[in-house]
């Protein structure tokens, strides 16, 4: 993957920077003008040098320390607005002291689930979709799933005991329980080749939206952070809670629309198997993880309110873009 196009002045000194050799100090200070697109573009290429990196940029780039100060402030900002937002939501609907009290976890987390009326991409695409407006939205998952569960996996040597041992079970399926050929980032890279698009990891991050940015980036902030592993396994129960349904309705809009069958596979293949994974995540990974350390109760249901909360911005973010077009 090479570096994408800079969206504003951060992004742009940062990858002018990123195209040098690696330097001791470097001059990265954001201007009092401030734009969305370009700290997420920022934040977003600053995680990338911790995952597969660029092939333009030196791989002694990953700890600089002029960098890892100007992703502290990118990380902190996003998860302040983050955090603020939470407060508000809980502040709004009265929950703050369920989120905080004795109620059953696996309860908060399934009614927060419940609760979440976001409107469904797979839906618009199944009544009202076309080949173009899914192709859309591939590209634009093709930011997170072809790295699909790599955000989860920083948080693996974390934990102790049964949220270990659960989550190893999650990211074993994920990673093709020991099948190359089932390993879920691969199986939807196959079904964008099928569909002529790139499955090149990355290849789409210069269409991809602010919201999409985010998305990522708050799976990662998650992952990297160790104080954040509540955040990063109430995320995961919240995404795997919501996505049987979703994939199986985006399996029947892609065959409705005559996209390659790889493509339907692949969303096949999370309906059961993000099924199971639910009640692993919440029980027995998110349950058994604040049992374990209870101070990690609200971070817990932080992480899956923000999972809900990014992916209901994104939704929005796009039928708005099409309704505009």
């Amino acid at each position: 993957m090479q570096l994408p196009a800079p969206r504003g002045p951060l992004s742009d000194r940062l990858v002018t920077a990123l195209r040098r050799p690696p330097r001791s100090t470097i001059q990265l200070v954001r201007t009092q003008s401030r734009e969305a697109a370009d700290d997420a573009l920022a934040l977003w290429i600053l995680h990338e040098l911790h995952y597969r990196g660029f092939d333009d940029v030196d791989e002694r780039w990953e700890w600089a320390p002029a960098l890892s100060s100007m992703r502290h402030h990118l990380e902190r900002e996003l998860e302040q607005r983050l955090r603020s937002d939470f407060a508000a939501h809980l502040d709004a609907n009265g929950l703050a002291e369920t989120v905080r009290g004795d109620d059953d976890l696996v309860d908060v987390l399934t009614d927060l689930v419940e609760h979440d009326d976001a409107p469904s991409l797979a839906e618009h695409l199944l009544r009202n979709g076309t080949t173009e407006l899914a192709c859309e939205v591939l590209r634009q998952r093709s930011i997170y799933h072809l790295k699909e569960a790599d955000p989860t996996a920083w948080v693996v040597p974390r934990l102790a005991g049964r949220a270990k041992a659960a989550l190893v079970e999650i990211q074993y399926d994920e990673y093709g329980a020991g099948r190359s050929d089932r390993v879920h980032q691969d199986l939807f890279a196959r079904g964008l080749e099928a569909a002529d698009l790139s499955a090149d990891y990355g290849h789409y991050v210069n269409e991809a939206r602010t919201s999409v940015l985010e998305q990522n980036n708050t799976m990662s902030l998650f992952g990297l952070h160790r104080r954040l592993r509540g955040a990063a396994l109430g995320h995961l129960a919240a995404f795997e809670a919501t996505s049987s349904l979703p994939s199986r309705t985006l399996a029947r809009a892609l065959r409705r629309l005559g996209l390659p069958e790889e493509l339907a596979a692949y969303y096949d293949e999370h309906v059961e198997a993000d099924a199971i994974h639910e009640q692993l995540a919440l029980r027995d990974v998110c349950g058994a993880l604040v049992q374990d350390e209870p101070h990690l109760r609200e971070d817990v249901v932080f992480g899956a309110w923000a999972c809900l909360e990014l992916e209901a911005r994104m939704a929005r973010d796009l039928l708005q873009h099409w309704d505009a077009a």
